[in-house]
This record gives structure tokens, sequence and C-alpha cells, in this order.
């Protein structure tokens, strides 16, 4: 359980800074220091907002990715990253995005860099705040690698992944993170055309090794690749299959679909705790405090307190950091509004 009702937290990506943006460019320019000194620059941007919104649970904003998961191909042996997308005019959108081939066995013998992330959170972010990490699943990260003779299509890379997410995720309880969200968004993009059974399987026997460990939690949305999904976005494909994964909280994208089947959650609520993404990160409106509050009162009509908290719908990478501040700062002080409706200590 976790350690206060409506708690505030958020799914992990935060804005990069633009002079991180620019440095990422130039990397051949800086030392070895110099880039270390660069990524703790951005972690601490990204805490400080994070902690001056007030959130209960706090990310490194995944400063270190690009994206909340380009970077973890650059640990992977065994495949040949591609240097460009196959389209680059036009509309951004997802079919301009690369992805990798494969050469050989997939392996990671250095690991894929969220334990080494956690290190680096744990040592700058202030005493007393929750820590949490996140991990893309095996079958999201499957999704940007091209299928071969070794790997037939993308349940067999998934199956290759699989152990090598395990292990990473077993890294980051060895670093002392107690709390992490295993991202699948890609089971949720694509459960409408899968048997969601067969992702659920996946996902329990890649978390089995720490499930009860931590607490556990994980992000079910549609896609935000320059603010665009990538799937019809309804919940009704994946459950009641999605109620057997192994997590002690599921979050979902509400905010985007004006609160379309947020029902479902009282089914959730039954079994585990449910995340509630309440802002919008689609959209460049800022949602006020009252509206915040109004859509608190809403979930509270399917689920008790004591098993909802609030976050934003996806994480924040694409969306501009005067947003993303104020979106946190209006949602932090609904939750705590209703909070003290209800008479529960902030």
């Amino acid at each position: 359980m976790k350690e206060r009702p409506l708690r505030t937290t958020v799914i992990g990506s935060y804005p990069y800074p633009g002079w991180l943006e620019l440095a990422s460019r130039n990397l051949e320019q800086f030392g070895d220091a110099d880039r270390e000194e660069l990524l703790e620059d951005a972690v601490l941007v990204a805490i400080n907002d994070q902690v001056a919104a007030g959130l209960d649970v706090i990310t490194d904003g995944e400063q270190t990715r690009l994206d909340f998961n380009l970077s973890f191909y650059g640990f992977l042996e065994g495949i040949e990253l591609e240097t460009g997308a196959s389209r680059r005019f036009g509309p951004p959108a997802h079919d301009q995005r690369g992805k990798h081939a494969v050469k050989d066995e997939l392996t990671a013998p250095h690991g894929l860099g969220a334990a080494r992330d956690f290190a680096r959170l744990k040592k700058l972010a202030p005493r007393g705040v929750v820590l949490k990490a996140s991990v893309p699943g095996p079958y999201t990260l499957s999704g940007r690698l091209v299928p071969n003779e070794l790997y037939s299509d993308r349940y067999a890379l998934a199956e290759a992944l699989l152990p090598i997410v395990r292990s990473e995720l077993e890294g980051l309880l060895k670093e002392g993170c107690r709390e992490i969200t295993f991202d699948e968004p890609s089971m949720s993009c694509y459960a409408y055309l899968e048997d969601p059974k067969r992702l659920v399987d996946m996902f329990n026997r890649t978390v089995e090794t720490i499930t009860g460990k931590c607490r556990l939690s994980t992000h079910l949305c549609f896609g935000n690749y320059k603010g665009r999904a990538v799937a019809p976005r309804r919940y009704q494909p994946l459950f009641p299959a999605f109620l057997e994964i192994k997590a002690d909280e599921i979050h979902l994208e509400m905010a985007s679909r004006e609160f379309a089947e947020l029902e479902i959650i009282e089914e959730i609520a039954a079994k585990t705790d449910v995340a509630i993404g309440i802002i919008d990160v689609k959209n460049y409106y800022i949602e006020t405090v009252e509206e915040i509050t109004r859509r608190v009162r809403l979930c509270l009509e399917y689920a008790p307190a004591d098993r909802l908290a609030f976050a934003l719908d996806c994480g924040l990478s694409q969306t501009a950091r005067w947003a993303a501040r104020q979106k946190l700062k209006n949602m932090v002080e609904g939750v705590k509004q209703v909070r003290q409706e209800l008479t529960i200590d902030d």
C-alpha cells in the first residue's frame, strides 16, 4: 500500500533544458567530467521543478535518455543502430522513428543504465522525498528492432529482451530503489491487435523476481510522440485480462480522453491501486486548480481515496517546461484541496 491516499506523482520523463539538447548534439566537445556535470545539472533542474510543485513522488526526469527509451538501445549489443529514420520530412509522427537491425544475439553486458541513473538521483535529491525509477518493458523495447532469422517476430525479440530488462529491474532494487514504474505502453497501444493474456504473461514473467520487493506500477497509455497517439484510445480491449498484471498500481490516461471509461477504475481498485492521469500533456491548455478538484472528486465516485493516486496522462518530455511547471503546480494544489476536504493529513 502506498504511504498516503490521493498522492501525486509523475510517469517518468520531464522536459529537457534547451542547453542539454544543444550539448547532446555536440558531445564530442566535452570530456567525461563535463558530460557528467551536464547530466547532474539537468537532473537537478528536473528535481527542483518537481519538488517546487510539491509532488509526493519524483523521478530524475529521465534526463539521460533522449526519450523515455531511446538510450536503452545504446546499451544493447547485437544490434546495428540506425543513423536516420526512413522518412525525415513532413509532419513529425511515429513513422519518422527509425528501427535498428539485429545482427547477433541480444545482450547487455553492462546493463541498461537505469540503475546507474537512480544512483545519481539518490545523490542529488533532497532527503525525505520519495524517488521513483521507470524502465520500459521488453515488448515496448522490441518495437524498435527489426526481426531476422535469429528472432523471427516481435515476440521472439521481446523474449530475448526479457531477461535483460529483468536484470535491470533487479539492479534497481540493489541500488535501493523501492518505487519502480515498469513502463509497457506498447502493450496498451497494441492490445487490440494481440492476445492481451499473452501480453500479461510476458509482463508478469519479467517482474517476477522483484514482485513484492518494491512498489511496482505500470503505465498504460496510447502513445505520445510529438503529442500524438498511435492506437485506438480505448481500454476495453485490455480488460479484464490486464487485471491479472502483478503490479501495485495501474496508471491510466484519462484527461486527454475526457475521462471516457472512467468507470473501469472501480474494477481495478477492487484489486490494486489506480493512478489517474488528470492532466493532459498533449494540450497546452493549463488546467485550473478548480478543474483538478472536480476531476479528483469525480474519481472518488468510483474508487476510495486509499486506492487512488494522481498524475499526468503521460511523461512530460514532449511538453514545454513552462507548461509542465504550471500543470504540475495546479495538479498538486487541486489534489491538496480535496485532501483537506476529506481531512486527510497533508
